[in-house]
């Protein structure tokens, strides 16, 4: 059977399974509830400095962008950090992790981009023995505006600085969570690095208005008639997350930083599939808040059935093992060649593929006056549209032409042969390199 404990960056855990910083993790009755149905890990809803307690809106704090069956794809947020003081959260920090100090218990701070700021609050986290910290560099509502959050995120000078300022003051793993709102992922990366940071997780919220209310005119969700951008989550953000986990794994600069994945994990997949691009382990929150904590039993259960299924012993075998497989699209081999085949026995006749064929592509699929769709070789040019519209699944599948075959459209002989851009005859920079 397959084992899911997890190590990560020396702080262990019985599954690669946390709950990240936001509302489900904001009070020790929730946490108690979350490690009782079996997460592995939380990360505490951001701290503050010491003070009066930031203060949030008392209206709607998300907006929500919903599937065709209403399912939830996406939330925003408008929340900031804690508003509970920071007294009663060290408290209660202390007290989750001596009652179970087999689960992960990490703080995730924000404070004021100044180093006695981090200074006075490190210690008072250090006596809680929270396994690490996590640097809150990332939300991109609210707190940016006053100097922190993505404001931080997105200078890597300051990731630096800040890390910097962790590592001498605090004598635990240090987690910085990187801004999705930023060009280039690699540059905040490596700054955490060269910072001395042990780790870093990522994505926090992308900066989102999800809808407009068109009878007040203002964005959703709406405060006394006024609305603000705030960050973005859910199963959507799961594409942007992984295309980021990916370019700081594979990245010379970063490549072997241990990685903590966020964005949008709501089954086992979502997590075999973080961890196969270089994450070490996820961190969850919206399913958590559309569907309970129990839906770690099922991701879980899920991830170990895989796991024993492919004969992955443990969850390490599987960090990174995609990641050789990511690649510049210049180096994609043009000599592979498919076709798109439709499986008639399963066809539903709806038409779909065609619509979107031969209104948006390459009126490469056509209808017969008793709805019998077929493909034109001569017109595909393999771009599988219509795998993806397609309702029924293995309906459409793209097959393979082998070496020796011709390609109906072009004509040419399929060498079998690896061929990329950089030597391609079309490709000016190939041509100026051969002369």
């Amino acid at each position: 059977m397959a084992d899911l404990s997890s190590d990560f960056v020396g702080i262990k855990s019985p599954n690669p399974f946390w709950l990240a910083s936001a509302p489900p993790t904001d009070k020790e009755y929730n946490v108690r509830r979350a490690f009782e149905a079996g997460w592995g890990g939380v990360v505490w809803k951001t701290l503050g400095s010491e003070g009066p307690p930031v203060v949030n809106v008392n209206g709607p704090r998300y907006g929500a962008i919903y599937g065709a069956d209403r399912r939830l794809l996406g939330l925003n947020n408008i929340e900031l950090i804690t508003d509970r003081p920071l007294e009663t959260n060290l408290e209660e920090m202390a007290r989750v992790k001596a009652d179970y100090p087999d689960r992960a218990l990490i703080a995730s701070i924000m404070v004021p981009c100044e180093e006695e700021a981090w200074k006075a609050i490190l210690p008072r986290v250090a006596e809680t023995n929270a396994d690490g910290i996590e640097l809150n560099f990332g939300c991109p509502h609210g707190m940016s505006e006053r100097g922190m959050g993505s404001a931080v995120g997105q200078v890597p000078e300051y990731i630096a600085m800040v890390t910097r300022w962790c590592k001498q003051y605090y004598d635990r793993p240090v987690i910085v969570k990187l801004t999705p709102n930023i060009t280039d992922i690699r540059k905040p990366a490596e700054a955490a690095r060269n910072g001395g940071a042990d780790a870093v997780s990522l994505i926090n919220t992308i900066n989102s208005i999800t809808s407009v209310d068109l009878d007040l005119m203002a964005p959703q969700p709406t405060i006394d008639g006024k609305g603000s951008h705030g960050g973005y989550c859910g199963p959507a953000v799961k594409p942007i997350a992984l295309s980021m986990v990916s370019e700081i794994a594979r990245a010379e600069a970063t490549r072997g930083l241990p990685i903590s994945g966020i964005g949008g994990v709501t089954t086992w997949r979502d997590a075999a599939e973080f961890l196969s691009l270089g994450a070490h382990n996820v961190q969850v929150c919206t399913a958590a808040m559309t569907y309970g904590f129990r839906i770690v039993e099922e991701m879980a259960r899920g991830l170990s059935a895989w796991m024993d299924e492919k004969g992955y012993r443990s969850v390490s075998e599987i960090v990174g093992r995609a990641v050789p497989n990511v690649t510049d699209w210049q180096y994609l081999n043009l000599d592979y060649v498919t076709k798109a085949r439709i499986d008639q026995d399963a066809c539903i006749q709806c038409g779909r593929c065609y619509a979107a064929c031969e209104d948006t592509s390459h009126q490469a699929i056509s209808m017969s006056p008793d709805r019998v769709f077929e493909v034109i070789d001569e017109e595909c040019v393999a771009c599988n549209l219509c795998v993806d519209v397609c309702p029924v699944e293995n309906c459409i599948s793209m097959v393979k032409l082998e070496a020796g075959e011709t390609d109906p459209r072009t004509g040419r002989v399929v060498s079998g042969e690896y061929a990329n851009w950089t030597t391609h005859p079309n490709n000016p920079m190939a041509v100026k390199a051969a002369e």
